[in-house]
C-alpha cells in the first residue's frame, strides 16, 4: 500500500502547485466568467481548476510509470501500455472540452458528443466484462462496448451536475474513492496474496490525491473551481476505476461463504455516487417534465434545495460529505467485517441504518426550526400602530423552500 500512498502523494503535491499557478495565470488574464444567475457565489471565480488536477494526475502516472521499471509487482499494471494511454488520452479530450466550455460556455451537444468520444476511447481498452453474480458474463463484444460507454458518460454527467457548492465534488470523490479504492486493494490482495497492484486501485488512489491537493484551494470561500473540466475528469476516472476492476479480479473467489461480498463491485459504486445519482436522476426528469433539454441548467439541484432549507454554505457541503461517507463506508463493511474480522454482516446493517438516520434527522432539521418559527409567529398577537416591525411580521419568516423556482433557467450546466 506504501507506493499507492506515496503516488497519491505526488498527485496532491502536483496538483496544489498547480492550482496556485492556474489561480494566479487566471486572475492575471481575467480567466473567469461573469456571476450566472444559479450560481451560489457572489465573486468572480477562475473555473480552470481542472487543468491543475489532470496535471497532477499525468505527473502521478509518470512516476509510476518510471517506478515500475525498479518495482517489479507494479510493472504489471503497465504490461499493457495501450490501455494507460488510452485512459490518459480521454482524460486530456474531456479536459479540453471542459476548458472549452468553462471560457466560452459550448452548447450541451458539443460537449454530450465529446463526453461520448471520451468514453469510447476508454471502452476501447477498458471494458465491463463480466458481473460479479456467479461469474456472470456481460453478453457480447458490443454491449460490453455500449454499456461501458453509457456507465462512463452517466458517471461525468452525475458528478457534474453536483458541482455547484465550495469543495463540494472535491470532497465527496476523495471520500468515494477513499473508500473504493480500500475495497479493491482489499479484494485483490484477498484474492491474488502474491500480487495486489491492479488498475482500479492505482486510479482511485491518484484520483483521491488529485483532489485532495485541489481542495484547499476550493474550499469555501473558493479561490478556484475545478469546472467542467475536473468535474467531468473526476467522472471519467472513478466510472474507469470502477469498471476496470471488473476484468482484473473475480469476486466471487472472496469468502465463499458469504453471498453478499459477490454483490459488491455493484453495490459499492452506485453507493459512493448515490448522492449525485440521486440528483442527476432528479435534474432529468424535472427538465423532460417541463418540455426542456435534461442539460438545460437550473437551481433546483439538491445542493441549492439545502441551502433553501435553511442551511448555511458549510452546513449543506458536509451533509454531502455525510450522505457519502455513510454509504460508502456502509457498503464497505459488508465486505470488510465478515472478510477480515469474521464478524455478521448485520453489524454492517445497523452501521448503515444508524448513520443514514443520522444524516437523516441532520438533514431535515432546519424544517422543524422552521415550522416552530412560523407557528410562533403566528400565534404573535399584531403589532400595535407605531410599533416596530419585526423580520417575521415583513414575511422574511416564510421564504418558499425552492425560493429559486421562479429563477429564469440557463443555456450550461
Amino acid at each position: 500500500m506504501t507506493i499507492f500512498l506515496l503516488l497519491a502523494l505526488v498527485s496532491a503535491v502536483v496538483t496544489f502547485g498547480a492550482s496556485i499557478v492556474v489561480y494566479k495565470v487566471s486572475h492575471k488574464f481575467r480567466l473567469y466568467p461573469k456571476i450566472r444567475e444559479r450560481d451560489v457565489h457572489t465573486r468572480p471565480t477562475p473555473r480552470l481548476g481542472g487543468i491543475a488536477m489532470f496535471l497532477g494526475i499525468m505527473v502521478a502516472f509518470g512516476v509510476a510509470y518510471l517506478a515500475s521499471s525498479q518495482f517489479a509487482p507494479l510493472r504489471l499494471v503497465f504490461s499493457n501500455p495501450t490501455q494507460i494511454l488510452a485512459i490518459l488520452g480521454a482524460a486530456l479530450l474531456i479536459v479540453a472540452i471542459g476548458v472549452a466550455d468553462d471560457l466560452w460556455d459550448l452548447d450541451w451537444m458539443t460537449k454530450l458528443a465529446g463526453q461520448f468520444i471520451a468514453a469510447g476511447l476508454v471502452a476501447w481498452q477498458v471494458q465491463i466484462l463480466s458481473l460479479p453474480i456467479g461469474g456472470l458474463t456481460v453478453g457480447s463484444g458490443w454491449m460490453s462496448i455500449v454499456i461501458t460507454v453509457m456507465a462512463i458518460v452517466i458517471t461525468m454527467n452525475m458528478i457534474n451536475f453536483i458541482d455547484g457548492l465550495d469543495g463540494l465534488v472535491a470532497g465527496v470523490a476523495l471520500i468515494a474513492n477513499g473508500a473504493f479504492f480500500l475495497y479493491s486493494y482489499l479484494l485483490v490482495r484477498d484474492t491474488s496474496p502474491t500480487n495486489y497492484f491492479n488498475l482500479a486501485s492505482l486510479i482511485a488512489a491518484i484520483l483521491v490525491g488529485a483532489c485532495a491537493g485541489f481542495l484547499p484551494l476550493n474550499w469555501r470561500p473558493a479561490k478556484l473551481f475545478m469546472g467542467d473540466a475536473g468535474a467531468l475528469l473526476v467522472g471519467l476516472l472513478m466510472a474507469t476505476s470502477a469498471i476496470a476492476i471488473t476484468g482484473q479480479i473475480d469476486p466471487t473467489a472472496v469468502n465463499r461463504s458469504q453471498l453478499f461480498p459477490a454483490f459488491i463491485p455493484i453495490l459499492l459504486p452506485v453507493a459512493i455516487l448515490i448522492i449525485p445519482l440521486l440528483d442527476f436522476g432528479l435534474a432529468v426528469f424535472r427538465r423532460v417534465q417541463a418540455g426542456k433539454s435534461p442539460f438545460s441548467a437550473d437551481r433546483k439541484h439538491l445542493h441549492h434545495r439545502l441551502l433553501d432549507m435553511g442551511h448555511s454554505h458549510l452546513h449543506a457541503v458536509l451533509i454531502f460529505y455525510s450522505w457519502t461517507a455513510a454509504a460508502s463506508i456502509g457498503c464497505l463493511l459488508y465486505f470488510v467485517l465478515p472478510v477480515y474480522f469474521g464478524l455478521p454482516t448485520w453489524y454492517a446493517s445497523i452501521f448503515l441504518v444508524v448513520s443514514l438516520l443520522a444524516c437523516t434527522i441532520v438533514t431535515l432539521a432546519p424544517l422543524s426550526r422552521r415550522k416552530a418559527a412560523e407557528a410562533a409567529t403566528q400565534l404573535t398577537p399584531e403589532p400595535r400602530e407605531g410599533a416596530p416591525i419585526t423580520p417575521f411580521d415583513a414575511g422574511a419568516g416564510f421564504d418558499p423552500l425552492d425560493k429559486a423556482s421562479t429563477l429564469t433557467e440557463d443555456t450550461n450546466e
